[in-house]
């Protein structure tokens, strides 16, 4: 059993990749290189300018997320710390894959160091965790709401009704969320973990913040996609949150071929060669560059902390 669970995940992003790289051969078997190199090109000065300042909001909205669930928990560290914590964190998760548990590894390497407790830890984690599906879900009903024909684009058979009815729905989920803060509900259990409803403060606090993140996100593509079919940010927005949830649920590293192919398939109306040079762009801005510049923090991080160990080790020697 215990094999199982080891390989599960790595065979279900693997399983994931390999569908989508197949989707997309089919999506994408006309464009050649040339199409898709033209289209970068076309990307101008200002797009690349707005979707660089956009990954810097996104990942500041991250650190956000970490420096609320320390509030909740009672820690106080460095805004400084938690800002590198956080981004080195999110930068090797959504690029590795299983992002809960991957950036769990790291936050417990980096708070343990800062006396928080591996319990404390998959609070944090899930605190997060719950922040981010907080703005997912408002997100998607905001969009639901204000363009509720967004749905056909990935099921033509629903009716527009079932968009407005479900975004109505969300927002109840969210409003009883905060009702549980002021109320004060029993915490959420399950196996894994134990989560406290946070204060009121630290609730409306959550769904400010929340929607910040994949607001950034979802502007880095929207400013490189070219003008021609845009079908306007909101709809850009609704289709990103669609794309990012599956990429995450894939468990492919870095939503590999996955994020590609609801993308194209969720704009049917804009060039493809002009969709995918965006998605290049949100990649290397969002997840290649922050993923190198993460690996050497973790490098940087461990060689202080062997430091620091060889001066404990040798400070006891010399007292003995």
């Amino acid at each position: 059993m215990k094999l199982v669970r080891k390989f599960a995940w790595p065979a279900v992003g693997l399983a994931a990749i390999l569908f989508s790289l197949y989707g997309l051969y089919h999506e994408l078997h006309g464009l050649s290189a040339h199409d898709f190199v033209e289209s970068l090109k076309a990307v101008p000065v200002k797009g690349w300018i707005l979707a660089g300042c956009a990954t810097l909001a996104a990942y500041a909205a991250l650190a956000a997320y970490d420096h609320l669930a320390l509030e909740h928990l009672g820690h106080r560290i460095s805004l400084w710390f938690i800002t590198v914590c956080s981004f080195t964190a999110y930068a090797l998760s959504h690029t590795v894959g299983a992002s809960v548990f991957s950036g769990a590894v790291v936050r417990f390497r980096a708070y343990g160091s800062k006396g928080l407790s591996a319990a404390e830890t998959a609070i944090l984690v899930a605190f997060c965790s719950v922040t981010f599906l907080l703005g997912t879900l408002m997100l998607s009903a905001i969009v639901l709401l204000i363009e509720p024909e967004i749905t056909a684009r990935f099921a033509a058979f629903l009716p527009l009704g079932a968009s407005i009815s479900t975004g109505l729905i969300i927002l109840t989920l969210i409003t009883l969320y905060v009702v549980g803060s002021l109320v004060g509900f029993p915490p959420l259990k399950t196996r894994w973990f134990w989560l406290e409803y946070p204060k009121p403060s630290l609730a409306l606090r959550q769904l400010l913040i929340a929607p910040v993140e994949l607001i950034a996100a979802a502007a880095i593509i929207y400013f490189a996609l070219p003008e021609a079919g845009n079908p306007g940010y909101m709809v850009v927005l609704g289709v990103f949150l669609a794309s990012f949830s599956a990429a995450l649920l894939s468990h492919a590293p870095g939503g590999l071929g996955v994020l590609e192919l609801v993308f194209i398939a969720g704009l049917p109306e804009m060039d493809a060669a002009g969709v995918l040079a965006a998605l290049a762009i949100f990649r290397l801005f969002y997840l290649i560059v922050p993923f190198l510049i993460a690996l050497l923090v973790v490098i940087v991080f461990e060689h202080s902390q062997f430091l620091a160990g060889q001066q404990a080790d040798s400070g006891r020697k010399h007292d003995e």
